[in-house]
């Protein structure tokens, strides 16, 4: 009986098998017969926005995060980041009026806006979770708010480093020969205050 009852196993382990095999046989031949994938899309444009931004100089950082969140009667959840993250100097050249420009005879002066952060962001595909500890259930949430502290940190990171006096130099540097070029006449920059 026992015998019998192995034999009875056996068999339906190798139908078993031969079933899964014919399936997965079975699927990948008709995927050579399959057709691309087919997507449709209806795209609306939504709004325009003129810009007047010219960006001046991008700083680039490389940081390790550590972030804690405490918790009352668990130990507290930490989460470290690997993160690649850029900030962006630039001028708002929209905000420059005719009032800004200053001619005479054989000069021109303009006057620009202060120079500001127009962007910081992490580069979420140059950057990874190294490791994450007592996160239970709320890893993603633990995650998500570790990298909104690095994101805050880029900022800070740029604004300490000195991007808005970068961001000065560049413009004088760049922007001067341009204009003396253009104007034929000697050129002034100036920021406002």
């Amino acid at each position: 009986m026992k015998t019998m009852l192995r034999l009875f196993v056996f068999i339906l382990l190798v139908a078993g098998l031969i079933a899964v095999w014919e399936q997965i046989r079975g699927s990948s031949a008709l995927s050579r017969f399959r057709r691309g994938d087919q997507a449709t899309q209806s795209i609306v444009l939504k709004e325009v926005t003129a810009l007047g931004k010219l960006e001046l100089v991008r700083y680039t950082f490389k940081d390790i995060i550590e972030y804690e969140q405490p918790n009352t009667f668990l130990p507290n959840a930490n989460a470290v980041l690997i993160v690649e993250g850029e900030a962006v100097g630039c001028i708002d050249l929209s905000r420059v009026g005719p009032s800004d420009i200053l001619t005479s005879e054989d000069s021109v002066t303009i006057r620009l806006p202060k120079p500001e952060l127009c962007g910081w962001k992490i580069n979420h595909d140059r950057s990874r979770v190294y490791d994450t500890r007592f996160s239970f259930l709320d890893q993603s949430q633990l995650v998500s708010d570790a990298y909104r502290k690095a994101e805050r940190q880029i900022r800070q990171s740029a604004l300490d480093g000195g991007i808005l006096t970068q961001t000065r130099e560049n413009a004088d540097r760049m922007l001067r020969p341009l204009l003396t070029q253009l104007s034929g006449r000697s050129v002034g920059i100036t920021f406002r205050d």
